[in-house]
């Protein structure tokens, strides 16, 4: 059995901000050190390591799910409601949205199923 490739990546930054304007709440702080990569778990290709993946995910879930909108009133009081809307999220984004680079979903490219889901399939799917 294949054990998973597992990754780390520790980017440094500096604890105060060089900016010429002075403090700004949402100025990233200034890089300070070389990228440390190290494999965490399997064999991964080390040359291969990118957090834009994870990145890319986490922009689209703050876009699409109103709860991880930064500065918002729409948050979730109850941990059970936040994970009922990412669950939500992730099967329509993979279930029910067709991707332009893929001409079809995630889903269906990865041979999950063969028919594009409704909301109306994924509101009544019960997986248990």
């Amino acid at each position: 059995m294949d054990r998973a490739k597992f990754l780390g990546i520790v980017k440094i930054y500096s604890n105060h901000f060089i900016n010429a304007e002075g403090f700004r709440r949402y100025s990233p702080r200034p890089f300070v050190s070389d990228v440390a990569k190290r494999t965490v778990s399997g064999n991964p290709n080390i040359d291969l390591i990118s957090t834009s993946h994870v990145e890319r995910q986490n922009l689209t879930m703050r876009t699409h799910i109103e709860r991880m909108t930064r500065l918002t009133c729409a948050f979730s009081k109850k941990l059970d409601n936040l994970k009922a809307a990412v669950a939500l999220h992730f099967a329509y984004y993979n279930f029910a949205k067709i991707h332009k680079t893929l001409r079809c979903t995630p889903a269906m490219a990865a041979g999950v199923t063969s028919r594009l889901w409704t909301v109306a399939d994924l509101v009544q799917w019960n997986p248990t």
